[in-house]
C-alpha cells in the first residue's frame, strides 16, 4: 500500500503547491488537513478522490480531530505548512498569529509524539516530522553576508516571533522527547496560486487593471525570492533524507529589492498587454514604510546543495515572466479566491 502524509496546510500557497506535486508523482496517498482561511481554497489543489488525495476541512488546534486522522490513516511522515503567514496581518492582530502558529503547532507536536510512541521499531525508524518555517527569523542582515543554520533568531514582527517560537517548540519535541523532526527555514516564495495580498501578485493585478502601486519606504527592502515549485521540491528531499534533529535553509539565490521587482512586473504587464513600455511604472507610489520592516533577507543554502543536492532551478527572471503569464491567464482563479474581507487595501498599520 502506498504510504501517507498528513500534510497541514495543503490548501495554502506552498502547501497546495507540494500536494500538487505529489499527487502527480503518486509517490504518496496525501491527508490533506486545512481549514480554508481566506488564504487557502479547494481551487489550488486537486479533488479529493478518496484515494490518493483526501481532504478534511479541520483546525490544526483540534486536538481530537488531528488524534483520529493519525490513529486511522497512520502517515509516515507529517509535514507541517499550517500557519498564518502575512507579515502585515500579524502587525494588525499577533494574537491569532500566536494561536495558530505557536499553540497549533505545539498541539500538533503533542499528537505527532502519541501517534509516534505508538508505532512499531520499525515504522519509528521512517517517521518524520517536517515543520516548514520562514528566514524571517532570523531578523535582518546588513548589505553583506547571508543567513545560515546557526544564525542567532532575531524576530523583528508579531509573525516571525510566533514562527521562531514554533521552531524552537519543534526542537525541544526532538531534544526532551525524542520525536524524529526536522525544520526548514526558507525565502520568499513566489508563483502561481498565492493568494493576492502578497507583494508579487498584489502587484501584478494593480498593474492589470491599472490602479496604485504601493511602495513601502524607498523601496530598497531586499529579500531572496525562491520559485514555489523549487521551495517544495527541496521540502520532499529533506523529508527523505535530511539528517534527523536538523535544520536546512532554502535560498532562490536571486537577491533584489523591492522596487527593482516592481519595475520588473511593470515591464513585464506592458509586454504582455502590447502597452508602451514604462506605462505602468507610472502607477508606482512611495508610502510610509511598514512597522519593523527588515532591511534585508540572503538565504545561504550550501548545506541543503552539499548534503542533499538540491540547488533552484528557476531564477527570477524566468520564474517571475511564468508567474505574471499565469496570473494574467487565470483571472477566474483570481476572482474566485479574492475574500470579500480583502480587497488589496493596504494592511498592517496599526501599529
Amino acid at each position: 500500500m502506498t504510504a501517507t502524509l498528513l500534510v497541514t496546510g495543503g490548501a495554502g500557497f506552498i502547501g497546495g503547491c507540494f500536494v500538487r506535486q505529489h499527487i502527480a508523482e503518486g509517490r504518496y496517498r496525501i491527508v490533506n488537513l486545512d481549514l480554508l482561511t481566506y488564504a487557502g481554497n479547494l481551487d489550488s489543489i486537486p479533488a479529493d478522490d478518496g484515494d490518493r488525495h483526501i481532504f478534511v476541512h479541520g483546525n490544526i488546534l483540534d486536538r481530537p480531530l488531528v488524534d483520529r486522522l493519525l490513529a486511522e490513516y497512520r502517515p509516515v511522515g507529517i509535514v507541517h505548512f499550517a500557519a498564518e503567514s502575512h507579515v502585515d496581518r500579524s502587525i494588525d492582530g499577533p494574537a491569532a498569529f500566536v494561536q495558530t502558529n505557536v499553540v497549533g503547532t505545539c498541539n500538533l507536536l503533542d499528537a505527532a509524539l502519541a501517534h509516534y510512541r505508538s508505532l512499531s521499531d520499525a515504522d519509528k525508524a521512517a517517521f518524520r516530522f517536517l515543520h516548514v518555517s520562514t528566514d524571517e527569523v532570523y531578523g535582518s542582515l546588513g548589505p553583506t553576508g547571508k543567513f545560515t543554520e546557526t544564525t542567532p533568531y532575531a524576530p523583528n514582527s508579531p509573525y516571525s516571533a510566533s514562527k521562531a517560537s514554533s521552531d524552537m517548540f519543534v526542537r525541544a519535541y526532538r531534544e526532551t522527547y525524542g520525536l524524529p523532526t526536522l525544520i526548514t527555514n526558507c525565502s520568499n516564495n513566489y508563483g502561481p496560486y498565492q493568494f493576492p495580498e502578497k507583494l508579487i501578485p498584489l502587484m501584478i493585478l494593480n498593474t492589470v487593471e491599472q490602479k496604485p502601486l504601493p511602495v513601502y519606504g524607498d523601496g530598497l527592502n531586499v529579500r531572496d525570492w525562491l520559485f514555489v515549485e523549487d521551495h517544495c521540491r527541496a521540502i520532499s528531499m529533506v523529508l527523505e533524507n535530511g539528517r534527523l534533529g536538523n535544520t536546512y535553509n532554502i535560498g532562490g539565490d536571486s537577491e533584489r529589492s523591492n522596487i527593482h521587482i516592481v519595475h520588473s512586473i511593470c515591464d513585464l504587464v506592458d509586454e504582455f498587454l502590447g502597452r508602451e513600455a514604462g506605462t505602468s511604472r507610472k502607477l508606482i507610489r512611495f508610502v510610509q514604510d511598514r512597522p519593523g520592516h527588515d532591511r534585508r533577507y540572503a538565504i545561504d543554502a550550501t548545506k541543503i546543495q552539499s548534503e542533499l543536492g538540491w540547488k533552484p532551478s528557476v531564477y527570477l527572471e524566468e520564474g517571475l515572466r511564468k508567474t505574471v503569464q499565469w496570473y494574467l491567464n487565470e483571472r477566474s482563479w483570481v476572482d474566485r479566491v479574492s475574500s470579500g474581507d480583502y480587497r488589496r487595501e493596504r494592511l498592517g498599520t496599526s501599529a
